[in-house]
């Protein structure tokens, strides 16, 4: 996920790392599952961007009501944080500006929103007090802790995976997310019907992801003639992807479909 730098115009904090910039409660946690799970190859790299002065105040006064640690100690109540909506996982938001766009078009979608990027987190909640954007929540931390320990079965109505890091190194190639195992991880979590929907702008990434989900019982392509889908207009063209195309990338949609469990077999 690209990270596009901030607009509020703040001036930048230099220091204070995030332990102490937020006192615990009133602020994104430095590491918020601790200990609790056992250290597995990550698919993310932690970002140690500077905190503008703006973000640090949003993210102060509205963590405490529209943020979450990913802890791993709780099952998370969807419904009651969202009032009922249905509910989309967005893994991986950047600086925010593409989930507030989607969230302000559809009113009637919750998006969980999970980032490790603070001054994202901080920007993507500006956007929301701005725009008045109640169906916007910020979670902190790995989702894949989120995923196994946090979030009941048939709980997501969608996820959403824009632009993960290709990891475009072989020898890294075991950190991408879109694994079998991501895949057998988020199956029990989506219901029937709910699409897992992913881009990318790397050609071999993309190649592996249509791989991978082409073979997975639990899900079926939404293109199946073509493999790739066209990009969806409630997708917005971000500016990274402008960026890309201009370069010549190819950006790649793929959005698949979670079965009923046996239908596959049907």
């Amino acid at each position: 996920m690209n990270v596009n730098s901030d607009h509020d115009g703040a001036h930048a904090d230099r220091t204070a790392p995030r332990s102490r910039m937020f006192p615990e409660g009133t602020g994104p946690a430095a590491d918020p599952a601790g200990s609790h799970f056992e250290r597995r190859i990550r698919s993310f790299q932690p970002r140690r961007s500077r905190v503008t002065t703006g973000q640090a105040d949003v993210l102060r006064r509205l963590w405490p009501s529209w943020g979450l640690d990913i802890d791993g100690q709780r099952v998370l109540d969807l419904d009651a944080m969202f009032g009922g909506l249905p509910v989309v996982l967005e893994i991986g938001f950047g600086m925010g500006e593409a989930t507030a766009r989607m969230a302000a078009d559809d009113p009637d979608t919750g998006i969980l929103a999970a980032d490790v990027h603070t001054p994202g987190q901080g920007n993507l909640l500006r956007l929301a007090e701005r725009d008045g954007l109640s169906n916007i929540r910020v979670a902190n931390g790995d989702a894949i802790i989120l995923l196994r320990e946090m979030l009941p079965p048939g709980s997501l109505a969608g996820i959403r995976v824009y632009f993960p890091d290709p990891w475009p190194k072989k020898r890294h190639h075991k950190r991408r997310l879109i694994q079998p195992e991501f895949l057998d991880l988020v199956a029990p979590r989506l219901k029937p019907g709910a699409v897992l929907h992913c881009a990318t702008d790397w050609e071999p990434y993309a190649e592996q992801m249509l791989d991978v989900l082409t073979a997975h019982p639990a899900y079926e392509n939404t293109s199946p003639g073509t493999g790739y889908a066209p990009r969806p207009d409630f997708r917005p063209l971000t500016r990274f992807e402008g960026q890309g195309l201009e370069k010549g990338h190819a950006v790649r949609d793929l959005l698949f479909r979670r079965v009923a469990d046996g239908a596959a077999a049907a």
